[in-house]
């Protein structure tokens, strides 16, 4: 079977709880069309989380990588269509706080996810799940992952699919929080799902387009 990576972040800033922790952990080892999903959790901190992810993608070999985060503030859920070279934003967990740092000294501006984002927006709307593409991940975590694992993919030549999506806070962050969009949970782990599907379909469709051309 193959392997799909499903990664979240915990808890950051004054977010108490983070719910793609929780989607990540409720989603561990589910099996959608060819993957088994295998989710791990990220750090809130810029000078490990990229190195964590890439250290999974070389431990686990992944056939896919799709990494979450939580976009307060959002009211839909959204694939992102790039991930920037850059690093910037509020402190992290450990106090780090760069300020219009590379990603990577050596790396490309930006990279374009390699998810079907358009099908997966499409197929969420059909299930009745508010979505869009977002054209910008920001320059904190979320984007410095984004760009860790396709800037790595990239330059060692893997053909390997790789996104992230961000998603609208739980009900539990908005009563916290007060005045904050908010998603139940069930239905943040339902978006998921279905783009997991999305992609799982699209993959198999093109392994059965590349077999039957070349019998």
């Amino acid at each position: 079977m193959k392997k799909l990576l499903l990664t979240g972040f915990e808890p950051f800033l004054d977010f108490s709880v983070n719910p793609t922790m929780k989607v990540v952990e409720e989603l561990d080892n589910a099996v959608v069309g060819e993957y088994q999903v295998i989710g791990r959790i990220l750090p809130v901190d810029f000078a490990k989380a990229g190195g964590q992810l890439i250290d999974l993608i070389e431990e686990i070999e992944p056939d896919a990588v799709v990494s979450l985060g939580l976009a307060a503030g959002r009211f839909k859920m959204t694939p992102e269509r790039i991930g920037i070279n850059l690093k910037d934003g509020p402190v992290d967990n450990e106090g780090n706080q760069p300020v219009d740092e590379p990603v990577q000294l050596d790396g490309a501006a930006g990279y374009l996810s390699t998810l079907p984002i358009r099908n997966m927006v499409n197929r969420m709307i059909e299930e009745g799940l508010p979505s869009d593409i977002s054209n910008t991940a920001g320059a904190y975590l979320c984007n410095n992952v984004m760009y860790e694992a396709l800037h790595y993919l990239a330059i060692h030549k893997k053909d390997v699919p790789s996104g992230f999506i961000h998603m609208p806070a739980s009900h539990e962050l908005a009563i916290e929080h007060g005045n904050v969009p908010s998603w139940p949970h069930r239905d943040l782990v339902k978006g998921v799902r279905i783009c997991l599907e999305v992609l799982a379909a699209e993959e198999a469709s093109e392994s059965s387009s590349e077999n039957a051309v070349t019998q």
